[in-house]
């Protein structure tokens, strides 16, 4: 999925689309995206002016973000004004090394189970091969009203 595709599925936009394209996907199972991160990111002025890293929630984000892509595509669903996707619970974040400008963040999602609208995901995140963020995830779809 190109950056085009993505923009058709979430509903985020700049600053908060954290996802540039889709290196794979296999609906029902996994999914495998790709955020450039640069200094150019809104974040980075402040996190840390001298020293930027990419902020631990951010990565997670993505990570929620690339699991919410592997959940519409299963789910042959696209986002619409009257659903939001929601990002509902986390367990074991660990965040092994910082993300830094010019880093191409791989993020990884598995869907580990749905049960009644709840999807738990394993996610990962990784710099040249090396695991920099992980968790396990879960999130749900719900109605507006």
């Amino acid at each position: 999925m190109d950056i085009h595709e993505v923009l058709k599925y979430l509903p985020h936009r700049y600053p908060f689309l954290l996802v540039d394209r889709v290196l794979s996907c296999e609906p029902g199972k996994t999914i495998s995206a790709l955020k450039n991160v640069t200094i150019n990111e809104p974040f980075f002025s402040g996190h840390f002016p001298h020293h930027p890293v990419m902020p631990g929630v951010l990565i997670i984000e993505a990570l929620a973000q690339a699991a919410a892509l592997l959940t519409l595509k299963t789910a042959n669903l696209q986002t619409d004004e009257n659903s939001v996707y929601y990002f509902v619970g986390i367990d074991r974040a660990r965040f092994k090394k910082p993300v830094l400008p010019g880093d191409q963040l791989i993020l990884r999602a598995t869907i580990l189970r749905e049960r009644i609208g709840i999807w738990k995901y394993s996610v990962k995140a990784e710099v040249d091969g090396r695991v920099v963020t992980e968790a396990e995830l879960m999130c749900t779809i719900r109605s507006k009203e």
